[in-house]
């Protein structure tokens, strides 16, 4: 594993994302950082193998968690807070709308994502699941999509209200499309029928079009294996 980026001679912030190919949280901050056009290097923490329980990287983000992005030996952890700190340091392109009552609406958009859904399914609630509590890997994805239908229910009722456009809030990309790509991603991967939810998916369809978002998918990334 690399040691922390130094700020280069030219005064140009060096960005390193310690990432994980199948993260739904490093695939947010890898959206962030491609849409708004901020080149890092990545370095892969294989969840799977246990990469993030090694010392160095607890030395790094004492949660053991992906991801942890180093700008200049600032290390920042927790994927809202760096998507935030990334808009409020590099504005444009916005991921939040100028107004009070637009940033509440993608804020909430954001968290039925990333505060209520994703952390019940997260990798080691499914590794619980199966040791120590012994599961079968049947009722694990059972649970998986279960939840992904009551989360993305929810979501889908939310888009309804009148407030999405080509993307989640109005014509603009938001947080909120950051945090909709990977759960969809992992919904499709555990078989959830995602017809169930059109604007969701008709959403993110139209989002994987982007440049910045295709090459954050987790197939392209130099830790996902061969396919």
């Amino acid at each position: 594993m690399s040691q922390l980026a130094n700020q280069s001679p030219e005064g140009i912030a060096v960005i390193t994302l310690y990432n994980y190919f199948r993260s739904s949280a490093a695939f947010r901050v890898r959206l962030a950082l491609n849409y708004k056009a901020l080149a890092y290097d990545p370095v892969a923490v294989s969840l799977v193998a246990g990469a993030h329980k090694e010392p160095q990287y607890a030395a790094l983000n004492p949660q053991g968690l992906v991801p942890a992005l180093v700008i200049d030996d600032k290390v920042l952890t927790q994927s809202m807070a760096i998507i935030e700190y990334l808009d409020e340091t590099h504005p444009q392109p916005a991921l939040l709308p100028a107004d009070a009552l637009g940033r509440h609406r993608v804020r909430a958009l954001s968290q039925a994502i990333a505060c209520d859904l994703h952390p019940i399914n997260n990798l080691r609630i499914l590794k619980y699941l199966k040791q120590p509590l012994g599961h079968s890997q049947e009722e694990i994805d059972t649970w998986y999509r279960h939840w992904c239908d009551v989360g993305l229910a929810g979501f889908e009722a939310l888009l309804a209200d009148g407030g999405a456009g080509t993307y989640c809030h109005g014509d603009q990309v938001s947080m909120a499309d950051i945090c909709l790509v990977p759960q969809v991603f992992n919904a499709v991967r555990f078989q959830v029928e995602m017809s169930k939810y059109p604007l969701a998916h008709g959403i993110f369809e139209r989002l994987m079009k982007l440049p910045a978002f295709d090459a954050a998918q987790p197939s392209r990334q130099p830790d996902a294996p061969a396919a």
